[in-house]
């Protein structure tokens, strides 16, 4: 191969361009790329970032619902023991009205009770107060006075 005047200036340019190249532009490029690292980094340290807050973010809810479940159940659990209060009121009511309803009609039983009792008593005194009327008009006869106590007997 020729050594040639030709061959030593394009030896030259080449080295030239390679040294303005590494002077001047190979800074600027290393730089952008550089830069470039580090966007992709901070972009996937901040997808990592939201990954565990979005983990966190989840965590919570599954505790807030948790609670609330807790918290639902608490209520419905109140509210049963409430109605179950309010039957076992309105049966206790309902019972004490039950026998005072019953007090109220053994007493009307009662009464009409005596007031049966008395008015038999005033018709059997009426029936003695007329048989024995009928005893004295007629004369004394025991068959007679017999059939007029059973006669009595019979009304009575």
């Amino acid at each position: 191969m020729d050594i040639n005047l030709t061959f030593i200036v394009q030896g030259l340019a080449f080295f030239a361009v390679a040294w303005l190249v590494m002077k001047f532009g190979w800074p600027s490029i290393i730089a952008a790329i550089e830069e470039r690292q580090q966007k992709i980094a901070e972009g996937l340290a901040a997808a990592d970032n939201s990954q565990k807050a979005l983990a966190q973010a989840q965590e919570q809810i599954d505790d807030e619902l948790k609670q609330a479940r807790a918290k639902a159940n608490e209520v419905i659990e109140q509210a049963h023991q409430r109605a179950n209060q309010i039957i076992e009121a309105a049966r206790n009511e309902a019972l004490t009205e039950a026998a005072r309803q019953k007090e109220i009609a053994q007493a009307e039983i009662e009464a009409a009770t005596n007031r049966a009792r008395e008015d038999l008593r005033k018709q059997v005194s009426a029936l003695a107060v007329t048989g024995a009327e009928k005893l004295l008009r007629r004369e004394i006869d025991a068959n007679a006075h017999k059939a007029l106590l059973d006669e009595l007997a019979a009304e009575i």
